[in-house]
C-alpha cells in the first residue's frame, strides 16, 4: 500500500511560537480572577475610613493640603527654617 504524504501545516509551529506558553496564559487568567475577587470583596466591605476625605483645593486654585491650618498662621511660625542653629 503506497503512503501518501500529507502537507506539513506551516501555520502550526509558527502559531505556537507566536502564542505565549500555556502556563503564562493560565497564570494571567488566575491573576485576573484574584483581582476581580478582591475588587468584589472590597466593594462589599465598604470604605475603610468613612470619615476620611481627599485633599481640599485652596481658594487660590492650588491643590496643597495645609492640614486644616490657616494660611495666615504660617507668618506666626517665626524663623523656623532660617538659621536652624547651624
Amino acid at each position: 500500500m503506497p503512503r501518501t504524504r500529507r502537507p506539513v501545516p506551516v501555520a502550526g509551529p509558527l502559531l505556537r511560537r507566536a502564542l505565549p506558553p500555556p502556563a503564562l496564559c493560565g497564570f494571567l487568567l488566575l491573576l485576573a480572577l484574584v483581582f476581580a475577587a478582591a475588587y468584589v470583596v472590597g466593594t462589599g466591605a465598604g470604605p475603610v475610613a468613612p470619615g476620611m476625605h481627599g485633599s481640599r483645593v485652596s481658594p487660590d486654585g492650588g491643590g496643597a493640603d495645609t492640614g486644616g491650618m490657616n494660611i495666615d498662621d504660617i507668618d506666626d511660625m517665626g524663623d523656623m527654617g532660617e538659621g536652624g542653629g547651624h
